[in-house]
């Protein structure tokens, strides 16, 4: 994922896909913030024509899949993800990119990443218990042997607090998916992840103050590169 050097395109066309389980307008107000300019659709034409999408959400993992299928919006999101158009996805966004959730039975996703979405244990390795949901300031953490430059997390610190909130994590297939880690207590997850075209995180990038809003930032900017 590369980032310009200066912002003197012409503004894409930045799609918040929406399926009646989003934060939409906390989401689109963090874009209009960096400059973004982004609206909100439900119809599968607009998404399909977007130059970039964002994929935000809150909620149950099989409600989402059922609301996407309903609006008939499952085939235009993958076909711009294999169109290599720059993807945003966020919390619920990110795990919905995954072959599958065990979330209140199994359900499937959009299978664009190797992995499943997992709730968390009970109890950790030593232990400790996980109540969930998790609700809250976290920190994140670069994987061994990978830093974050030129991604949208450039200007994030290893160890950088973020806002959470969820009761699921991903579990990626390929080690090298995965931007970036986290620990609840001492149960690590992948945070995080980096694909070719796609971005997501399971924290709020939007709720988690300025450096939050870097991150937006610099995604913003990269769009500038891949759709010019």
């Amino acid at each position: 994922m590369k980032l310009p050097t200066d912002n003197t395109h012409s503004s894409p066309d930045v799609v918040i896909i929406d399926y009646n389980l989003n934060n939409l307008f906390s989401v689109k107000h963090a874009c209009q913030h960096v400059g973004i300019n982004a609206r909100i659709s439900a119809d599968k034409n607009d998404i399909a024509k977007a130059d970039a999408l964002i994929l935000p959400g809150v909620g149950a993992f099989g409600n989402a899949m059922q609301n996407l299928e309903k609006l008939d919006l499952i085939a235009p999101i993958i076909d711009s993800i294999q169109a290599q158009k720059p993807f945003l996805g966020i919390c619920l966004g990110l795990q919905l990119l995954f072959e599958e959730s065990d979330e209140f039975g199994h359900y499937k996703g959009l299978g664009v990443i190797p992995g499943q979405v997992q709730r968390f244990p009970g109890q950790t390795d030593t232990q400790q218990s996980l109540k969930v949901p998790f609700i809250g300031w976290n920190e994140v953490h670069t994987t061994s042997g990978k830093n974050w430059n030129n991604t949208p997390m450039m200007n994030t610190q290893d160890g950088e607090y973020m806002y959470f909130v969820h009761s699921n994590f991903v579990k990626p297939t390929a080690p090298e998916d995965i931007l970036c880690v986290t620990k609840y207590k001492d149960f690590e997850y992948c945070s995080g992840i980096v694909k070719n075209n796609i971005f997501a995180v399971q924290f709020h990038p939007e709720k988690s103050a300025q450096k939050g809003l870097e991150i937006y930032q610099n995604w913003g900017k990269s769009i500038q590169v891949q759709v010019s």
